[in-house]
């Protein structure tokens, strides 16, 4: 071999392996970044031995973002969780199912009823819980549902409520103000502890009782072959205040037993409850009927609109269902 070939293999194998000195550094560069406090993030392995400081810095950024973005989460989920519910969790919770659920919202309520509605959801989360909102929910959707029936034929009849049934911030009002001072006793604890299954029984007794009235009236109208006046059983037309049909009457029964039932499965109420539920609104609902036919639209009464008949009837269903309770059940000792 020539001394010119021999210095050019040299040369070729100085240039394929580096100096030591050369791996000496290399190995100093992996090892600070190894011990850099990103490394253990997956990201940082696809950089450079040697990052520059803005990729760093944005990094950095990124990760805190990140970090900021699920606490704010995990807080609300927290916040929503809440038991017994606050304030601030009733009123995100509501927000956030009022959201969610503005398309079926809009279908039963005006804007105001929704605004209406919306105080009315936050109160009862906060006075009893995710359970006792899904049981006012729950009357919305069946009663919406059942006001739609055969709308055509109702409007034609002169019958139907109005604006399509959407109903309006009066309507809410009236159809949950019983329900609203039982939320508000039970917050505030009158009575104690030994008042606040009272309170609850009343606000379901409430609700089944105002469902009960909807679905009667709604059905009555739509399917009711013959009505008749509640004080005399004189044959009337559908729609005549004060009246009440057979397959009406059937129908308003079965939506309070429904509601009831749900409100026990809830643990809002005992089973024996469920029983004293029913009775009590259908009590509220013949009750409603004769102020109906009674008064409603008479001299001196004009005041008494349905919002008015609404708030009698519920209130009427509420306090007759704790009456009950406490004077025939403590009685019998169910």
């Amino acid at each position: 071999m020539t001394a010119a070939s021999s210095s050019t293999m040299t040369t070729t194998f100085t240039s394929l392996h580096p100096p030591a000195s050369h791996h000496r550094l290399r190995r100093t560069n992996l090892t600070s970044f190894q011990n850099h406090p990103y490394s253990s993030r997956p990201l940082i392995h696809t950089l450079t031995s040697n990052p520059s400081p803005m990729n760093t810095t944005k990094i950095q950024s990124i990760g805190n973002n990140g970090v900021t973005d699920l606490g704010i989460v995990q807080s609300a989920i927290q916040l929503v969780q809440l038991s017994p519910p606050t304030w601030q969790s009733a009123i995100l919770s509501n927000g956030l199912i009022f959201a969610l659920g503005s398309p079926v919202l809009v279908t039963g309520l005006s804007v105001s009823g929704i605004a209406a509605a919306f105080l009315l959801g936050t109160l009862t989360w906060r006075g009893f819980g995710p359970s006792g909102f899904l049981l006012v929910a729950l009357y919305f959707v069946i009663g919406t549902a059942v006001t739609k029936i055969k709308m055509a034929q109702k409007e034609a009849q002169g019958v139907a409520e109005k604006k399509k049934g959407r109903r309006g911030p009066g309507s809410v009002i009236g159809s949950s103000a019983a329900g609203c001072v039982c939320a508000f006793l039970s917050i505030y604890g009158v009575g104690g502890k030994a008042f606040s299954r009272l309170w609850e029984l009343g606000f379901v007794a409430s609700f089944c009782t105002k469902l009960s009235d909807t679905v009667s009236s709604e059905i009555g109208k739509a399917y009711g072959k013959t009505t008749y006046l509640v004080t005399t059983f004189k044959v009337v037309p559908r729609g005549t205040e004060g009246a009440v049909s057979v397959e009406g009457t059937i129908a308003g029964v079965l939506a309070s037993v429904l509601l009831a039932s749900i409100g026990c499965l809830l643990g809002k109420i005992k089973v024996a409850e469920v029983v004293i539920c029913v009775l009590a609104s259908q009590i509220a609902n013949v009750g409603e009927s004769v102020i109906g036919a009674v008064l409603q639209d008479k001299e001196g009464f004009k005041w008494l609109n349905n919002d008015a008949v609404n708030v009698i009837n519920i209130s009427l269903g509420s306090i007759l269902a704790i009456l009950i309770q406490q004077f025939v059940l403590q009685y019998w000792h169910v």
